[in-house]
């Protein structure tokens, strides 16, 4: 089998210069992967500095122990970012982190490697889990869901404009024969597509839909953000990546939201300075610059966000 591709950070310089990593400072990167981030965070730390690594892939775990093992400021738990403050409690830093950082999605090595079943360009088991050692797969469940709820899923996740019309044809498809790999899913999904997109593949939309749904990515996020402002201490920064517009949406308006703060009623006896926000957004958007997207053609929809917790 092919070694996977290198893993190239998105925004890599911007997201560390967004954090304004201190020397003693406490770190969490929420998605490890295969630790570009956290190597440019520890790199940055001193030797009072912490760094706590997540991630649901039990092949991040295995790299992370490979390459910072000997690492004492350097910790990795296996699972999801939704408990972030879990892990903060476990670690005893609830309330203490400098910085919390989010590259969501899929990484390269994820979608390189054709038995994790993530890409429709390589023939592989039809997994698409993060964490493969539990839940799930896309085709057991593709194999039992209802039509409508495949539909529901492709719509919602994947806003796939022919959803319904997708969601038939995988009934259809699985009647002849189970669908167990990627590259009959992709089939499927392209035949029933009656428009394809200039430049994308028509199975991009119904793939992500169905690797969100599996992986509970939406839900996670949401978790986590909320946890963010438990977690981080008064200073300290958000930083999230993201990848397509359902994310960054989420995103943005946490941060817009919490930044508001509560919105009360016309009339009631406070000022702005008591009902102020917990956030307090840090810059415009930030996107790929185009050296980095000729570098990496993943980086073009990378869309990164910046926030720092107020109170």
């Amino acid at each position: 089998m092919a070694e996977p591709k290198q893993h190239l950070p998105v925004l890599h310089s911007e997201a560390l210069q967004a954090l304004t990593v201190s020397s003693s400072g406490i770190y969490i990167d929420g998605t490890f992967g295969r630790g570009g981030h956290s190597a440019a965070i520890l790199q940055a730390l001193g030797a009072e500095g912490r760094l706590i690594a997540i991630d649901k892939d039990p092949e991040a775990i295995q790299c992370a122990q490979g390459l910072f093992a000997g690492d004492k400021r350097f910790g990795i738990e296996q699972g999801s970012f939704a408990e972030l403050k879990t892990i903060a409690e476990k670690h005893g830093v609830c309330g203490k982190v400098s910085g919390i950082l989010l590259d969501l999605g899929v990484s390269s090595p994820q979608l390189d490697q054709s038995q994790r079943g993530f890409s429709f360009l390589h023939e592989g088991p039809l997994d698409m889990r993060m964490d493969n050692s539990s839940g799930m797969s896309a085709a057991t469940w593709l194999a039992g869901a209802e039509e409508k709820d495949i539909a529901q899923v492709l719509k919602e996740y994947g806003e796939e404009r022919y959803a319904k019309r997708i969601a038939r044809a995988i009934v259809a498809g699985r009647e002849a024969a189970p669908i167990t790999t990627t590259t009959r899913l992709a089939e499927i999904v392209s035949a029933a597509n009656p428009a394809w997109e200039k430049g994308k593949h028509p199975a991009t939309r119904a793939f992500q839909a169905i690797r969100i749904y599996i992986n509970r990515e939406l839900d996670d996020l949401r978790d986590c953000l909320g946890l963010s402002l438990e977690v981080l201490a008064v200073g300290g920064r958000l930083v999230v990546i993201s990848f397509h517009s359902l994310e960054d949406r989420i995103v943005k308006r946490f941060m817009r939201d919490e930044e508001r703060g509560p919105q009360l009623p016309i009339g009631l006896p406070v000022t702005q300075d008591q009902t102020g926000g917990r956030l307090r957004r840090i810059g415009k958007a930030i996107h790929a610059g185009d050296d980095e997207v000729r570098q990496n053609p993943r980086a073009r929809s990378a869309v990164m966000r910046v926030a720092e917790r107020t109170a």
